[in-house]
């Protein structure tokens, strides 16, 4: 009987190779095709087409499909000081169809690529919210290290590039995302975020601990409370440490404004952070602090935009049962924020317990 010539060593070798190599280019092709078809970061969308189901909580890979879908004229930019407004309520009250497109922690770069998405996109743009947290006043604000944070930043999702998009759906985090959005098609997972960007992302109302947010919001005092320090003589300041104040941020933001169309309303608005947040009354912080309000002031005068300031020790940020921790106040305080935004934007006036003071009134 004939023996069987056996493959030599060297070409199994090669043949297994091959085969592997094969396979392994098919399962990628398959994973990216599936991860393609899915979709989950809208890349198909466009003006007139429903955004995706919003299946991640990282805002900055999520947002751009809402802009580019076309069904939102107006919007709400910020950090998480910004995420509790309602955009359904706000369309109610203000006109229009907003979109709440605040990130948690973004910094003023990653705001001013929403921003200029959203001016780009939207042909007639109603209404811009946009909330503007003391980081806007930093000195360092525009420094490479500073424009991002530890959060993932997909620069591609921003440009009008298409086509270098899809190569990028290639990862473990995309599909992941493409699956839990497979599983919304079938009924087996809520969507993570509502469609026009709103979560509550606090804890529920019922479970609110006093005493437990009070060790957030003293925490380098071990949780024990302390009044608004009573005004005192501002500490010495000399002109020459006050030439050296720079905002560089603000300049974002003025051509930011600038690219919008002059009909936009546009409103500035500085959160209410609670009191421990804030500057000491009369120190060289709270000095500066005032005079970046007064640059962004003189910014939103040349934009016709309208500056409401929640940001100083009120009614509202001297409570400590207003709040979570010192940045994030809770809905009832977000419910109150909208009605004044509201009232403000008709050529009415904020509440009269001195909580919000207009800055500049809306033209």
């Amino acid at each position: 009987m004939a023996l069987k010539p056996q493959t030599p060593p060297a070409l199994a070798w090669t043949r297994w190779t091959a085969w592997f190599l094969a396979a392994a280019l098919a399962t990628l092709v398959l994973l990216w095709g599936f991860a393609a078809a899915l979709d989950p970061f809208g890349l198909r969308v466009g003006r007139g087409q429903a955004p995706r189901p919003i299946m991640d909580i990282n805002q900055r890979f999520m947002y751009p499909q809402l802009v580019r879908s076309g069904g939102f004229d107006s919007a709400v930019f910020g950090t998480s000081t910004m995420r509790l407004l309602d955009p359904a309520t706000l369309s109610t009250a203000m006109g229009g169809r907003f979109a709440n497109l605040a990130m948690n922690a973004a910094t003023p770069w990653e705001q001013v690529q929403m921003a200029e998405l959203f001016a780009r996109q939207v042909s007639a743009p109603r209404t811009v919210l946009w909330g503007i947290d003391a980081l806007w006043c930093a000195p360092d604000a525009t420094d490479p290290d500073r424009r991002l944070t530890p959060r993932p930043f997909p620069p591609w999702l921003y440009d009008e590039i298409g086509w270098r998009d899809w190569p990028e759906l290639m990862n473990l985090t995309t599909l992941e995302i493409a699956g839990r959005l497979l599983a919304h098609r079938l009924g087996l997972m809520p969507e993570r975020i509502r469609g026009d960007g709103y979560e509550v992302f606090t804890p529920p109302e019922a479970l609110y601990d006093l005493d437990r947010a009070r060790l957030h919001l003293y925490a380098d005092r071990g949780g024990v409370p302390f009044a608004p320090e009573p005004e005192q003589p501002p500490d010495a300041v000399s002109d020459e440490a006050r030439a050296q104040w720079r905002f560089p941020a603000l300049a974002w933001l003025d051509q930011t404004l600038a690219r919008l169309p002059a009909a936009t309303r546009v409103m500035l608005v500085l959160p209410p952070v609670h009191h421990a947040a804030l500057p000491r009354a009369g120190s060289s912080g709270a000095q500066r602090f005032s005079a970046c309000k007064t640059a962004l002031v003189a910014l939103a005068a040349r934009h016709g935009a309208s500056v409401l300031d929640y940001a100083f020790v009120s009614p509202i940020t001297r409570r400590d049962d207003n709040y979570w921790d010192p940045l994030h106040f809770r809905l009832p305080t977000a419910r109150r924020m909208e009605a004044e935004i509201a009232a403000v934007a008709a050529g009415g006036a904020p509440g009269t317990d001195g909580a919000a003071v207009e800055l500049l009134p809306a033209r």
